[in-house]
């Protein structure tokens, strides 16, 4: 699907384009969320803006995404950037990189295209490549957005947390209201356990 819709429409006119990275991608870099010069895993990098910012703020950048025609445009802009980046057509349920190879991560909009079945995967997936107490920047399309344009699956904050915080635990977390262009979303900021959460009895 993902594919079929690079291929259909211009990248810049996609309704999750956008040419400035990423409120909260900004923080993380000028606020040192991640450390100076660590390794950032972009999930769901699509075109590849907010890869492309984090490596001309100085980290070193890995994105994946679905589709073979999204990575071809992040590389065509991270050449005209200047900027090295490992961009990769992969699943983000089966990341191609060696356990704890990463000491950051960020998922703008790729959690909230998984239905409740992958989440469990893609939680396990990714606490798999990030180190211990690597800082995690996700947002995601909440269930409060309702209108006609946005992602199948809008997950409410219980379904986020249900899924990530046996591995992850939250540090801060925001709600932001919907505008006429801007749906209502959450952002927040994670960091990976050094072991699994145990079940709760």
């Amino acid at each position: 699907m993902w594919e079929e819709t690079y291929r259909q429409t211009s990248y810049r006119e996609l309704p999750w384009f956008s040419p400035r990275p990423y409120a909260w991608v900004v923080r993380a870099a000028r606020e040192r969320w991640f450390r100076p010069g660590t390794r950032v895993l972009d999930v769901g990098c699509g075109a590849g803006t907010n890869s492309i910012f984090l490596a001309r703020a100085g980290f070193r950048v890995s994105g994946v995404d679905l589709a073979p025609v999204a990575v071809a445009v992040a590389r065509r802009r991270a050449k005209r950037a200047g900027v090295a980046i490992d961009f990769q057509a992969a699943d983000v349920l089966r990341l191609p990189f060696p356990s704890a190879s990463f000491g950051g991560a960020i998922d703008v909009g790729c959690f909230h295209t998984f239905d409740r079945r992958h989440r469990p995967a893609y939680a396990r997936e990714l606490a798999r490549v990030l180190r211990p107490g690597a800082r995690y920047v996700l947002s995601w399309i909440a269930r409060e957005h309702s209108g006609r344009l946005g992602p199948p699956h809008r997950p409410g904050l219980d379904e986020v947390t249900a899924a990530l915080e046996d591995r992850f635990s939250f540090l801060r977390c925001e709600f932001h209201r919907g505008t006429r262009t801007e749906a209502a979303h959450f952002t927040g900021l994670l960091e990976r356990r050094s072991r699994p959460r145990p079940p709760a009895r």
